[in-house]
């Protein structure tokens, strides 16, 4: 007669191996999402328009601005640009002009260009954007200032990029929020790097749990998805000092989806001529958020 005792382990053995695989395999999937989302994210700062092509940031004064690659121009172009004089930006009252100089090739969409418009990005288009050689630039306006974004494909901080770091993917650092709407979207100031504020919409607050306590964010609205902004401890020692963000989609049914395993760098972190947002004072956490991208730079 068969060992009934033995046949029953065996039973609850493969019970429980099958569990565990099926545990082993779901987590293997979420880990290798994370790395093909960490891929895609790396990709996209690398692109020929990514943030590691950013070259320079040049503020627009009142009057003529002349654009050019050497000294005493008020719009510096990289070095890659060899004329010397590439034009002037007539600005007056948030309105720009460009007119490019004699001999300069210069195009916007692919068609050469004379004289342009330049218009800054919005939530439904694009800005104008300039093409010259492997340089390129547009308008970009930050509260009531109005600044030129250098763009260079050969960008040394591009050709030598040596890799993102991040901690090892955990699990357990995706974690669900309870929405608390607010009535209305309001109007919150983020401080940036800049010295002053951004003017933001907040829907509501972030409430979720970490090694058993809870914790609480404000997102703001960014191109239709939260986006967290936010400090931990470890921005002494190995992440980015200013913080960090974070990207979430927008909530269902009251809740909301925290992967911090995909918590990034912000653009300042790769180029000194961004206009980053800071944490506000209600996203400083004080519980060490292990997750995520490293430092860039040690």
């Amino acid at each position: 007669m068969p060992d009934m005792k033995f046949n029953t382990g065996i039973i609850v053995f493969s019970a429980m191996l099958t569990v565990a695989l099926n545990v082993f395999g779901q987590e293997s999937g979420y880990v290798n999402d994370v790395l093909a989302w960490r891929a895609k994210h790396q990709e996209k700062l690398l692109a020929d328009d990514g943030w590691f092509t950013v070259a320079g940031l040049s503020w627009l004064k009142e009057g003529v601005n002349t654009v050019g690659s050497g000294d005493g121009f008020d719009v510096q172009l990289t070095q890659s640009f060899k004329g010397g004089k590439f034009g002037e930006i007539d600005f007056k009252n948030g309105v720009a002009k460009l007119r490019v100089a004699d001999g300069v090739l210069a195009t916007i969409g692919g068609k050469t260009i004379k004289t342009a418009d330049l218009l800054p990005g919005s939530e439904t288009a694009k800005p104008t954007t300039v093409s010259v050689g492997s340089q390129s630039f547009f308008l970009i306006k930050r509260e009531d200032k109005y600044a030129i974004r250098l763009k260079d494909k050969t960008n040394p901080a591009r050709l030598n990029f040596h890799g993102l770091k991040w901690y090892r993917v955990d699990p357990s650092y995706r974690v669900d929020a309870r929405f608390e709407a607010f009535p209305q979207p309001k109007v919150v100031l983020i401080p940036n790097v800049l010295g002053t504020d951004f003017k933001m919409k907040s829907p509501g607050i972030l409430r979720f749990k970490l090694q058993g306590k809870e914790y609480a964010l404000q997102p703001v609205e960014d191109e239709g998805k939260l986006m967290l902004i936010f400090r931990d401890p470890t921005s002494k020692t190995e992440t980015y000092g200013a913080g960090r963000f974070l990207y979430a989609e927008k909530p269902v049914n009251g809740k909301v989806v925290l992967d911090f395993n995909q918590a990034e760098n912000p653009p300042c972190a790769f180029t000194d001529f961004a206009t980053c947002p800071l944490p506000p004072q209600q996203n400083r956490l004080d519980i060490e958020i292990k997750a995520g991208e490293k430092r860039y730079h040690d």
